[in-house]
């Protein structure tokens, strides 16, 4: 074993002189730019979460950047005192989750029904799903169908017009086109019909590319606003976390120092003002899927690698 390492060391350093000038020059510029990259992309959120976490008043004074100046929990105190912002999240959590599951099970069946060969009208039916994504009927025909189906002010309206989503339908059909035909013939001789291959068969194999539809589909439903603003705005019990952080954005004034509230909690008060609230509410919002991604970042890169290669 000490013998291996050595002579992998040994053949690591010979090819590190073997290098040019050139090669060098790339890896050390490739270093700095995705240094560089990594610090703009973090910083935002790090600015952020030092600002929620920052005394409301102090923050008006400016000047903080990824360390809080005067720390305070006064900012998650007003906001989690709101009676609605629990409501929201459990709306969100909801729509989240059984938004996702029935988007990637429905998405998966048609996927798999358009990659089989046997189908007469696949090529029909995958054309029409694709015309989808060039073609919209537009805001008010839409919102006409969703009246006209008895969707408004329902929980539904946020499952229903999602069920399919033809990006994710393209994925997955093309990640269940690259599976043995072998497997799948050998279900049918065991006598396993066409659901139950699908069940059975189909199913598990396509883990790693049903975890990147449902990341998807999981990022979509969480950070969705817009359909709350158009169908169910006039329902405080059925609003979102996200549509409560929009209301929020949208009410704050450009003026901070202007608009400001008292807030007593437990005898411990403090001063929120809108752009603390704002920056709180964003990383409230924002933490459940930053806490999902890594346990699905393994199949996401997978499925994206093999769906994509197909596709």
């Amino acid at each position: 074993m000490v013998e291996l390492t050595v002579a992998h060391n040994g053949k690591r350093r010979r090819r590190a002189r073997r290098m040019s000038t050139g090669d060098m020059l790339f890896e050390y510029a490739n270093i700095t730019f995705l240094t560089l990259l990594m610090i703009v992309t973090l910083y935002p959120f790090l600015n952020t979460l030092a600002i929620s976490f920052n005394d409301a008043q102090d923050s008006i004074r400016g000047g903080i950047y990824l360390w809080p100046r005067e720390w305070s929990l006064g900012n998650y105190m007003y906001v989690f005192d709101n009676a609605g912002i629990f409501q929201a999240a459990i709306i969100s959590v909801l729509r989240t989750v059984i938004g996702t599951v029935a988007t990637v099970f429905c998405s998966a069946m048609v996927a798999y029904t358009i990659s089989r060969q046997e189908y007469v009208l696949r090529k029909f039916v995958t054309i029409a799903f694709i015309l989808t994504m060039y073609i919209n009927g537009g805001i008010i025909p839409n919102f006409l169908l969703i009246r006209d189906m008895g969707l408004l002010g329902s929980f539904w309206v946020y499952i229903w017009p999602g069920l399919i989503g033809v990006f994710n339908l393209i994925i997955i059909r093309s990640f269940i086109e690259g599976l043995p035909d072998g497997v799948l013939e050998a279900a049918k001789i065991d006598g396993a019909g066409d659901f139950r291959t699908f069940m059975n068969v189909v199913l598990p194999l396509s883990t790693p590319v049903l975890a990147t539809v449902a990341l998807f589909s999981g990022v979509f439903q969480w950070n969705s606003w817009f359909d709350v603003f158009l169908y169910n705005s006039s329902f405080p019990e059925l609003s979102t976390l996200q549509y409560e952080l929009q209301k929020i954005l949208q009410n704050s004034n450009a003026s901070i120092s202007q608009t400001s509230a008292y807030v007593n909690q437990g005898g411990a008060s403090s001063n929120a003002t809108p752009y603390a609230i704002r920056a709180t509410m964003t990383i409230v919002a924002s933490v459940p899927i930053i806490v999902v991604y890594p346990f699905l970042q393994k199949y996401f890169v997978k499925g994206m690698m093999v769906g994509g290669v197909k596709g």
